[in-house]
């Protein structure tokens, strides 16, 4: 029997244009100056049904609109994400399974050196953390840095959505003393 070995490199690639991927870079906003440029806002409500790990099961409204997300684990700023659209009365139905793991946020869209910015103004126990997101398509790909960007918090667990559900912003302060 022959057996044929792939090189780990064509096979990690195969996987990743076969399946759904993110790769996107996060940091804290260092003040209001991108208000200006803001295009659009919406209100964004998401609730984890599944947190494991770095594997999480999501499920967001945005107005009449609802979708379901799986995330795998992060691979330096990249993760597989699989979204579907799902019926608004099922999200409705998914969220009373995720025990009160409800993340709140107003997100702006934002242009600045010819990219979209995605910026998130957390609400409810995440009040006053303000976050600014950037998609890539490689994880070394280059991007102009607006001026109200602050300290990059890519790699910072704390920061990922699913663990804002579990552990707030607003009690951070009370967790480090």
């Amino acid at each position: 029997m022959n057996v044929v070995r792939w090189p780990t490199s064509l096979v990690v690639f195969t996987i990743n244009f076969l399946m759904g991927t993110e790769t996107e870079r996060k940091f804290l906003v260092r003040n209001d100056a991108w208000r200006a440029a803001a295009v659009d806002s919406r209100r964004l409500r998401q609730g984890y049904v599944a947190i494991d790990g770095q594997n999480t099961v999501r499920v967001r409204t945005d107005g009449e609109r609802a979708w379901l997300t799986l995330k795998g684990p992060q691979s330096g700023i990249t993760r597989p994400e699989f979204e579907y659209e799902i019926p608004p009365a099922d999200a409705n139905g998914l969220m009373g399974l995720c025990r009160g793991r409800i993340v709140e946020k107003v997100r702006c869209r934002v242009p600045s050196g010819g990219r979209v910015w995605e910026i998130d103004e957390f609400l409810g126990a995440n009040t006053g953390l303000v976050v600014a997101e950037i998609e890539l398509s490689e994880q070394d790909e280059l991007f102009e840095r607006p001026e109200w960007l602050g300290k990059e918090v890519s790699a910072d667990p704390c920061y990922l959505n699913a663990s804002l559900s579990l552990k707030p912003f607003g009690d951070w302060a009370q967790r480090t003393s």
